[in-house]
């Protein structure tokens, strides 16, 4: 045995046998504390668990605005968020060593000193007194709060106990070969509890005083180095703020003893008494700030989407574990000033206190990120009138459906899954029809809408929609018996595949069990009577904008781990499902129902004529009434850009929204868009080949 290796064993085996001799009571056999010793020593000396290295700890992740500065919230088990050594002030790495290891930078892991003058101080009666290096409570630190130990395990890691010191001191010992004594003050910083819910000196700063690590004066460093001793009684925020300043003024007294500060710098530190800014981490969707409490109902939205990526777990619950302990950096896709704007243009056709919502969606073509998602209601769970569960106070997700909301009848915008499908089977836009007030339709029905046992729409305004109608003027004036007729000859069931194809969700059990077991007998679905919420619709719409690119809502736009390592999950996911021609058809005659006109001049009416004059740039869109109007929608879109808004009452659809309103939320889409494109440049629809648009041709696979 070399001589270096001989005196590695006994540099271990003499800190194990006097770390027993501290901690075992007076009466403790030597020889029971020496053979702990030599058989937990039997290990390999190079033997280092890597979670001691790279420590699992739980961090805060943190959700942030699309502009990668404004937080909207954050997300933790453990308010912690791992910073670099370079980024803590040099005064707190001082003081943390001056208070618990003075020796640190000359030691190997163990203290053989620290253990003897503890050895010799606790033969003198009750109190004890530890000999605990910074290397040595960085592992007990990790094996305490390690996740892949059982509780089990993790209880004995703390416990007090002569082989628990034994495997500590070889850890430390076994750390201190790997790393560097920064590396490791470095991940004690960031690991241990400074009280009041708050792990790590980043965190420890903020809670304490709303500062970053980097700008701790003297003073706030001892305060903080003071606290790892007992955080849970001395926490001056919730605990005993007289023991907080005791321990200050020992952290400040040894500074001086080690050479670190000079006696001066230490009574002006003793000055400032006890001076604290506290403030706490947003935690969870509930905790957005009140001056964006509408930025919640994005948060939620996040959630969700977070809940249902296979990327962060097996279960939805395993990926929340993954959220609130993963430390990851996520860059948002809400646009402040979207939001803003949406949220502002919504208050001016509802109040937070009408029984009437408005849930709007803004959406990008071609990525799927949601831009804003705005409501007339508050995210919170405070007191409503009875029997409205979503007025004012709302957690539901109104926007994007979901957790018991199915969403509304979307009305005459579900048109153009029939115009699509009839293009896509080779119709042409000139598709013509001598359309009837009312038509008797193949589908059977009971009840008003009833004649003779078959279903039998009318027009709205006979006046104005009867007669021969083309896609183009059947679109523009919303022409019920056109579509319905159209239905009929390219099949129910292809216009409900088509708008589940384009990304609307049937939540409703009745809409689901029909669109799997009855679509070919599902006739008025052309017309809007399933439920849909104004993101299903935003999505449909923006893939007719982005040319048959269908893209799932996305709610960010960057991930980061908490290494700062971009993941993949953030990238938009997009699929082609229309063919090109028959996408950009279906636009040309969208452009109608807004008062735009088509490529080939076709458009003649339109339900919000006033749309494409007040947005001033080209644009498709629809709107629709449901029956009796109990839902008023209004969809718009730009290739830039998607508005869906849906007029309703939530809590009772018998209630309804009425057709006056419409006209109201028009306006209220050409003002959101027009806010958010005023910095971008006019772009325009391609236009539709002339064989689409005229003589139609042979049907087309649409993915």
């Amino acid at each position: 045995m070399t001589q270096a290796r001989l005196h590695k064993l006994l540099t271990v085996v003499i800190a194990g046998t006097l770390a027993g001799l501290v901690l075992a009571t007076a009466a403790l056999p030597l020889a029971l504390v020496l053979g702990l010793g030599f058989s937990t020593l039997a290990a390999p000396y190079s033997t280092l668990p890597e979670h001691l290295v790279t420590p699992p700890t739980a961090q805060r992740s943190t959700l942030y605005a699309a502009d990668g500065r404004t937080m909207i919230t954050s997300f933790y088990e453990e308010n912690r968020a791992d910073v670099p050594l370079t980024e803590v002030a040099p005064v707190m790495r001082q003081a943390v060593v001056a208070a618990e290891d003075s020796r640190f930078y000359e030691h190997s892991g163990v203290d053989l000193r620290g253990i003897a003058r503890a050895f010799t101080a606790n033969q003198g009666g009750p109190v004890r007194q530890g000999a605990s290096t910074l290397t040595m409570q960085y592992v007990r630190n990790v094996l305490s709060s390690d996740p892949t130990l059982t509780e089990a395990q993790r209880k004995a890691a703390t416990e007090i106990s002569t082989a628990r010191k034994v495997q500590e001191i070889r850890y430390a010992l076994a750390l201190e070969r790997q790393l560097d004594k920064d590396e490791i003050l470095g991940r004690y910083l960031n690991i241990v509890y400074f009280g009041a819910g708050a792990y790590g000196v980043a965190a420890a700063s903020r809670r304490y005083f709303s500062k970053a690590p980097a700008d701790l004066t003297l003073a706030e460093a001892a305060l903080l180095a003071g606290l790892v001793q007992s955080p849970h009684t001395d926490d001056p925020i919730n605990g005993d703020a007289d023991a907080a300043l005791s321990r200050q003024g020992y952290v400040l007294d040894r500074l001086v003893e080690t050479g670190a500060v000079t006696s001066a710098d230490a009574d002006r530190a003793r000055t400032e008494g006890l001076t604290l800014k506290p403030s706490v981490e947003p935690d969870d969707c509930a905790a957005v700030p009140k001056d964006r409490n509408d930025w919640a109902f994005f948060c939620d939205y996040f959630t969700d989407w977070w809940n249902a990526q296979p990327a962060f777990g097996t279960s939805a619950d395993e990926r929340q574990r993954t959220l609130r302990r993963g430390g990851f950096r996520i860059v948002s896709s809400l646009d402040p000033t979207v939001q803003r704007e949406t949220q502002e243009r919504v208050l001016e056709v509802y109040d937070e206190n009408s029984p009437h919502a408005l849930p709007t969606a803004v959406v990008q073509p071609g990525t799927g990120r949601v831009l804003a998602m705005a409501v007339n209601r508050r995210y919170g769970l405070g007191p409503n009138p009875a029997g409205q569960e979503n007025r004012p106070y709302t957690v539901n997700q109104l926007v994007a459906g979901g957790d018991g909301i199915v969403g509304y009848q979307a009305g005459s915008t579900f048109k153009i899954f029939a115009l699509l499908a009839a293009l896509e089977a080779g119709a042409p836009l000139d598709t013509r029809y001598d359309a009837p007030t009312q038509i008797v339709s193949q589908w059977p029905a009971s009840g008003p809408a009833s004649c003779g046992g078959q279903w039998c729409p009318s027009n709205a305004n006979p006046a104005w929609m009867d007669g021969e109608r083309t896609m183009w003027t059947a679109f523009g004036r919303s022409v019920n018996t056109y579509f319905v007729w159209l239905a009929e000859r390219v099949g129910a069931d292809r216009v409900v595949e088509m708008a589940e194809r384009l990304g609307i969700v049937l939540r409703a059990d009745d809409d689901a069990k029909l669109a799997r077991y009855g679509a070919r007998g599902w006739g008025p679905f052309v017309l809007g009577v399933a439920s849909a919420t104004p993101l299903d619709l935003a999505t449909a719409y923006a893939t007719v904008a982005a040319e048959g690119v269908r893209c799932t809502p996305l709610p960010v736009n960057t991930i980061a781990d908490h290494a700062g390592r971009p993941l993949d999950v953030a990238r938009p996911e997009c699929r082609r499902v229309l063919d090109v021609d028959v996408a950009r058809a279906a636009a040309d005659a969208a452009r109608c129902p807004v008062g735009d006109q088509s490529a080939f001049g076709r458009c003649d009416g339109a339900t919000a004529n006033g749309l494409r004059e007040r947005l001033g740039r080209p644009v498709i869109g629809k709107t629709g009434s449901s029956e009796g109007y109990g839902t008023e929608t209004v969809v718009a879109a730009t290739p830039q850009l998607v508005v869906a808004t849906m007029a309703t009452n939530p809590d009772d659809p018998r209630d309804p929204a009425g057709e006056a309103v419409q006209a109201r939320m028009v306006d209220q889409v050409a003002d959101i868009m027009t806010a958010a494109l005023r910095d971008q440049p006019v772009r325009d629809f391609a236009p539709p080949t002339e064989a689409i648009a005229r003589w139609g041709n042979a049907a087309r696979a649409g993915n």
